[in-house]
């Protein structure tokens, strides 16, 4: 798993290269599609939220994806002060010009599978990221849960000591 891991970070870093962003722009690009995707508009703030950025951290990303040609801000004409950020029309083709092969092998991979077997592997993943979402927000907080049952185990030490 920990290789699996590996490989998809550096395969991150070597396709927002090969876009011309970074792996912060990349990562905030796969929130812009994900939205779209599911037929959604996202304001800056809203991606400053997912990306755990600051909003100046975002003006930035957003300046780089504007920049390369990916995204379009538009002010929400009931409130100037929002901005919603719009996918351009070509983005989607060129991002599939470089993700198309890897969703392809996925594809034929998948074709090795009952519907059944990629049902319970959709489910595995599904329920191991947010087992990491879980994860993840503990070590940001410094609660994990095997620092809970240490400090449990010492406090129940020293009760008998």
């Amino acid at each position: 798993m920990d290789r699996m891991i590996a490989t998809a970070q550096f395969g991150q870093q070597d396709i927002a290269r090969r876009m011309g962003l970074n792996v912060t722009d990349l990562t905030c690009l796969g929130f812009l599609i994900e939205a779209s995707t599911a037929g959604d508009s996202l304001v800056a703030g809203d991606l400053a939220e997912r990306a755990r950025l600051t909003t100046g951290a975002v003006t930035g990303v957003l300046n780089r994806l504007e920049k390369a040609g990916y995204i379009r801000r538009t002010a929400d004409p009931e409130d100037r002060r929002r901005v919603y950020v719009v996918m351009e029309e070509t983005a989607q083709g060129r991002i599939l010009e470089i993700y198309g092969p890897v969703y392809q092998r996925l594809a034929s991979l998948f074709g090795d599978y009952e519907p059944e077997e990629i049902a319970v592997l959709a489910d595995w993943f599904t329920r191991a990221r947010a087992l990491f979402d879980e994860a993840l927000h503990e070590i940001r907080e410094g609660t994990s849960a095997s620092s809970q049952t240490e400090s449990q185990t010492d406090g129940t030490r020293s009760r008998q000591g």
